[in-house]
């Protein structure tokens, strides 16, 4: 960090050394309120996280449940598949 005040200079007087203060004042400011902008950051995130971890837990127990209560069209669609995929591996022997 540069400082515009060389080391071993002080104040000429009151007024300059009030001036000298607040820039400083400023410039500590400005990095704690950056380093609070970073953490809210990151607080929102392992927020938003949590919130998503939550909404996809809760859609698994719904999809388990609606599976549980109609077995049926999970049983066609898993046998649409198999002989899909049976299908392809016939074709893909026939064809080589």
């Amino acid at each position: 960090m540069k400082h515009n005040i060389p080391h071993g200079s002080g104040a000429k007087g009151p007024d300059e050394l009030r001036h000298q203060f607040e820039q400083t004042r400023s410039r500590l400011g400005h990095s704690v309120a950056q380093w609070k902008d970073r953490a809210d950051v990151k607080g929102r995130a392992s927020t938003r996280a949590a919130d998503l971890r939550d909404k996809a837990g809760a859609m698994t127990v719904q999809l388990r449940t609606s599976a549980a209560a109609h077995p049926g069209p999970l049983l066609i669609a898993g046998a649409a598949g198999a002989a899909a995929l049976a299908t392809a591996g016939v074709l893909r022997r026939r064809h080589h």
